[in-house]
């Protein structure tokens, strides 16, 4: 799989779950989360999470042999 994915791709993965994950964590600090959904809101935010340094993993990899890519903390710092 890491080779089928472009670079550009991999950003935006990266981009979209961290903005995701961002979301999540407004949304479970709010009070419009049902108690009874909360657990399972929380998985979701433990899975985007998971995912998200999954693709920071790769990222890394791709990182160390192609020099033109931003930095992890540029990418994931900036707003979007």
């Amino acid at each position: 799989m890491s080779q089928s994915l472009s670079n550009t791709a991999l950003i935006y993965a990266m981009l979209a779950l961290n903005s995701e994950i961002d979301l999540q964590k407004q949304y479970l600090a709010s009070d419009e989360v049902p108690a009874e959904e909360r657990d399972e809101e929380v998985s979701i935010l433990d899975d985007l999470e998971q995912a998200l340094m999954e693709f920071i993993e790769l990222y890394k990899q791709r990182a160390k042999t192609d020099k033109t890519l931003p930095s992890l903390d540029e990418l994931l710092t900036q707003p979007l």
